[in-house]
């Protein structure tokens, strides 16, 4: 009788599971999409590109790229969460939507840690302090004393209010002691062009948007925000060497979901995402680009966006940031 009892409830749970074990050994079995909640030419974006072609090549199925730009990434991540939590809506994102927005934004509708599934951690991105070459400034002493000069009058431009380049200059305004007048765009293309057009006299950007153009001459890359200097730019000194002791400012960059996926299906999306990072051809298309890849399990990402979304708190409320 009991052995009966006892295999009853064996079959009985291996009923239950039999739905979350076919969808990860059929998973995918149709096209997947990755929102962008930016526009088409920064960092982000960028970064969502290769993973998504690669993705495509591994799992036999095509990872498709939508972007749906707004609000600071909210617009698509909101996309993200009102689709099927089945693994075939995911989204690319990075510390501004995920770590940055939690404290800018009072009535933000969702949180990062509860109402996503946290897949992996994809790349860093180092932000350069850019200039146009037509401001009279070679360098961040340069550019400090000429703030100083002209308070109020300088102005300079960001991807979106409290989206990570923000919060870079903040910071640097904070450190610097400058008063400079902040100019939000809605992403990191538009707010590039501003800057290569000269609308905007500088900026804080990721690298990959901008990098040909400071290779270039067409934009002045005045210093890097990182710890340390990056080797893609080695002769570009970091804003704490240039003359803001103490500054350091990046971001980075990832991928989630709906929240509840199933854990077979992030695992699985993980585990691609980790080997594609470790591919060299990709860490070198990042490395081009301006970008360092930094794979990550779900558990280590998630404790990085807890980490930052109360690091950027502390300057979001230091600088009486809001968005609303």
């Amino acid at each position: 009788m009991q052995i009966k009892i006892l295999l009853c409830a064996t079959t009985c749970a291996i009923a239950a599971l039999g739905p979350a074990i076919t969808c990860a050994q059929t998973y995918p079995n149709k096209p997947i999409r990755m929102i962008v909640p930016f526009p088409p030419g920064g960092g982000v974006d960028f970064m969502a590109r290769i993973i998504a072609q690669k993705l495509s090549e591994r799992v036999g199925q095509q990872v498709i790229v939508d972007n749906r730009a707004g609000a600071n990434g909210i617009t698509g991540l909101q996309a993200m969460m009102a689709a099927p939590n089945d693994g075939y809506t995911i989204a690319s994102a990075s510390a501004g939507p995920l770590a940055v927005n939690p404290s800018v934004y009072k009535n933000l509708p969702y949180d990062p840690l509860r109402d996503f599934s946290i897949i992996a951690r994809v790349c860093d991105f180092p932000l350069l302090l850019l200039a146009h070459p037509a401001l009279p400034v070679k360098n961040v002493r340069d550019l400090i004393a000429l703030a100083k000069a002209r308070p109020g009058q300088l102005s300079y431009g960001s991807s979106g209010a409290g989206n990570s380049d923000h919060l870079a200059a903040e910071l640097f305004k904070s450190l610097a002691k400058v008063d400079v007048v902040h100019i939000p765009y809605k992403g990191t293309g538009p707010m590039s062009l501003a800057l290569l057009s000269g609308e905007i006299p500088v900026a804080f950007s990721s690298i990959p948007p901008t990098l040909s153009q400071v290779r270039a001459g067409k934009l002045r890359a005045l210093a890097v925000g990182s710890g340390k200097r990056i080797p893609m730019l080695p002769e570009v000194p970091t804003v704490a060497e240039a003359g803001v002791p103490g500054y350091e400012a990046y971001s980075w960059g990832g991928v989630v979901g709906p929240a509840n996926m199933p854990h077979e299906i992030i695992q699985r999306l993980n585990r691609e995402i980790v080997d594609i990072l470790k591919q060299k051809d990709v860490m070198d298309r990042y490395l081009g680009g301006g970008t360092v890849a930094t794979p990550s399990t779900p558990e280590e990402f998630t404790t990085l966006i807890r980490d930052e979304i109360k690091k950027w708190g502390d300057v979001v409320r230091a600088a009486k940031i809001t968005a609303d």
